[in-house]
């Protein structure tokens, strides 16, 4: 009996812990303000400097959200948008938009294999790691860990985060140190090859 117990509380601990602690209910609410930029459900921005946020991960945007609110990481374009909203409210938007579909793009047929052997192998030469290491080989990206999910990701955005990694614009986060690093080893064609290629990754 103790044993069904115990199995019965940890398969409760571990589906909680699976759907995160926002409520994409109530997330919806406060959606409407971001879909401007981010799109109807975060799926189809209206520049593709902008990232998609559907789908990407509750933890990662979470995070991401908190740090954007308390200026550590500053987007001009959300000045003050996350500034009424409570730690919970950022918990809700964030299962709200991982909870939504997102749209695979077409990666350029020049860079595949370039892209492809970056993301699988990385550049033992150079020393960049395989991206598949953290974000899952299918791009699904790694939720305990914060990992976002990279497949179907707007290629300009990807490339524009990698740089502003490499140049140290982008710092905050739990996992910047590590993403500083890697982007530090890449090269601008690198960048491009990576980048469109997880922009098709299914």
């Amino acid at each position: 009996m103790k044993k069904l117990i115990a199995g019965v509380v940890l398969g409760v601990g571990l589906t909680a812990m699976a759907h995160g602690a926002g409520d994409p209910e109530a997330g919806e609410a406060n959606a409407a303000v971001c879909a401007g930029c981010h799109g109807q459900g975060g799926a189809k921005p209206v520049m593709a400097v902008y990232p998609k946020l559907a789908g990407i991960g509750e933890e990662y945007l979470h995070q991401q959200l908190v740090a954007i609110k308390e200026g550590k990481r500053e987007i001009a374009e959300m000045t003050g948008l996350l500034s009424d909203m409570s730690d919970q409210d950022l918990q809700d938007l964030a299962a709200y938009f991982d909870s939504q579909d997102i749209t695979v793009a077409q990666a350029n047929p020049d860079l595949v294999d370039e892209g492809q052997a970056l993301y699988r192998g990385g550049n033992m030469a150079s020393g960049v790691p395989a991206c598949a290491g953290c974000h899952n080989p299918r791009g699904m990206g790694n939720e305990p860990a914060g990992y976002p999910r990279l497949s179907g990701q707007n290629a300009e955005y990807v490339e524009k985060q990698l740089k502003a990694y490499r140049g140290g614009e982008r710092d905050a986060g739990q996992n910047a140190s590590i993403m500083m690093d890697v982007a530090a080893k890449l090269t601008d064609s690198e960048i491009k090859a990576v980048a469109s290629y997880v922009s098709g990754l299914q």
